[in-house]
């Protein structure tokens, strides 16, 4: 996901899009845990996106 997507989005669409890739990076750890998750760099992947989407809403939300 890239920034500038983010940035289009409203509030309410990135609370939504940080709670389901929260779920995703759940799901991840878990299959990780389990031995069955194919593609490790996807876990690294989902939690810069969590980051880059707080980061975003944070700025949104100052006003920035």
């Amino acid at each position: 996901m890239k920034v500038k997507e983010i940035r289009e989005l409203s509030v309410e669409e990135i609370k939504k899009r940080i709670d389901g890739l929260e779920e995703e990076h759940f799901n991840l750890r878990f299959q990780a845990r389990m031995g069955q998750l194919t593609n490790p760099l996807r876990l690294r992947y989902v939690k810069r996106d969590i980051a880059k989407a707080k980061t975003i809403l944070g700025e949104k939300k100052r006003g920035a």
